[in-house]
């Protein structure tokens, strides 16, 4: 048999594991561990523990990012942080309609630009924000799809970009060069978001906003709520400014700092334990994807599988390439979450770099498109808990129709960017 059969079928049986794990309704974790496991078995490499215990600690740093900054996102959401900012914001603009949607805009990215995760910005500003936005007008539907679609750009959004980590990791490529060319699409996708379907609506009306949204603690401040962001901010551009003369601290002792700065800034007393166990407990479906994602690409690797992958990608029709990213990445993030990106991201990445594109423009663009698919079934994990935080009682296809104008825009402009990458290179040196 030869070494391509014999990947494809190893192959066949890991997508069919994958596929009876899901009838069977098991998460989707455990869907691709067991795939992992069979996979390993019938391409006759028994149980090969060693390549189980590398495959689970591939993702460590990135877990570790992911905790850390959760934690701080934590502390100052417990502080009062993000209900003085949020009240702060609506009183001062709250007749400027144009600016307050902007700032809205901007409190949604923060979060899951500096975790790396969607659900985090629903979970610390989201809930906030949809009060804001209700009270401007907007009906509990849009309000929802701004605030999805916003979390899924705020997850692809610098510095932590989960979907370009991971799949620059799979082809040895560091991850420099990708914060222009991950900001500006995640920018401009977040606002169009948000004044397509948030423009329309009635006059503010903040005093019943402002009564709704809870009281933040007496001595907060700005100076409290935006100094551990400048310490995190300088401590990033310290190490680019003296390279050669700054110890390399990297981003979860950063996280770190800030955090600590925020805990000491609070006005009120904060539990860091139960703070703590809250942040892993919340964090707990994404480590684990992570977990089992690296386990299932050490076995493809170990199988043969991810090879295959790799060949078939560079040896198909450009135009078909070109022509399935706009449903090939949402559905591989609806049926893989983040394994979508060494799984699929991996061999396109190969692919466009034979073609002579320029391969951290195009991971961007692929990672601008992958969130979409964080509200299609059968995860649909940061759809449905949007959804829930927003207290949006209708169908779930209703929600997602309310999606589809500003995420047909996105998927153009992620396309874009890759057929342009070339074009666009420049970013990466900004």
């Amino acid at each position: 048999m030869s070494m391509f059969a014999s990947a494809g079928i190893v192959l066949g049986v890991m997508v069919a594991v994958y596929a009876a794990a899901k009838i069977f309704r098991l998460s989707t974790e455990l869907a691709m561990l067991a795939a992992a496991v069979v996979g390993a078995l019938v391409g006759g490499f028994g149980f090969p523990a060693r390549h189980y215990a590398e495959g689970a600690i591939t993702y460590l740093d990135i877990n570790l990012i992911f905790i850390t900054a959760t934690l701080f996102m934590n502390i100052l959401k417990e502080s009062g942080g993000v209900a003085f900012a949020v009240r702060g914001i609506l009183a001062r603009f709250h007749s400027n309609r144009a600016l307050l949607l902007i700032l809205m805009t901007i409190l949604l990215l923060l979060p899951g630009a500096l975790t790396g995760a969607g659900s985090v910005t629903v979970l610390i500003t989201g809930g906030m924000v949809a009060i804001v936005l209700s009270y401007m007008g907007i009906t509990r539907r849009r309000t929802a799809a701004i605030i999805f679609l916003i979390a899924g750009m705020s997850a692809a959004a610098p510095p932590v970009s989960l979907w370009a980590m991971m799949t620059a990791a799979g082809v040895n490529m560091p991850y420099v060069g990708f914060f222009m060319p991950l900001l500006i699409p995640c920018v401009v996708a977040s606002l169009l978001t948000a004044f397509i379907l948030g423009w329309k609506g009635g006059e503010t009306d903040y005093e019943r906003a402002l009564a709704e949204l809870p009281e933040p603690p007496a001595g907060m401040n700005w100076f409290k709520v935006l100094l551990p962001f400048v310490i995190f901010l300088l401590l990033v551009l310290v190490g680019r400014w003296f390279p050669h003369s700054t110890p390399i601290l990297g981003l979860p002792l950063m996280f770190v700092c800030a955090a600590v700065i925020s805990f000491l800034l609070s006005p009120v007393r904060l539990d860091v334990v139960k703070i703590s166990e809250r942040t892993v407990e919340q964090l707990l479906p994404l480590i684990g994807t992570l977990t089992c994602v690296g386990i299932l690409v050490q076995v493809m690797t170990l199988t043969g599988v991810r090879g295959l992958l790799a060949v078939t990608a560079v040896t198909l029709p450009v135009a078909l390439v070109f022509a399935s990213l706009f449903w090939l990445m949402p559905v591989s993030e609806a049926v893989l979450m983040y394994g979508a990106a060494p799984v699929i991201g991996v061999p396109l990445i190969l692919l466009f770099n034979t073609m002579g594109l320029n391969p951290i423009v195009a991971l961007a663009g692929l990672s601008v498109i992958w969130p979409l698919g964080d509200a299609l079934p059968p995860t649909a994990i940061i759809g449905r808990l949007t959804v829930e935080v927003v207290e949006y009682r209708e169908s779930y296809t209703s929600f997602l129709k309310a999606c589809t104008v500003p995420a047909v825009i996105i998927m153009i402009l992620g396309t874009l960017m890759v057929v342009f990458s070339k074009h666009l290179a420049f970013l990466t040196g900004l």
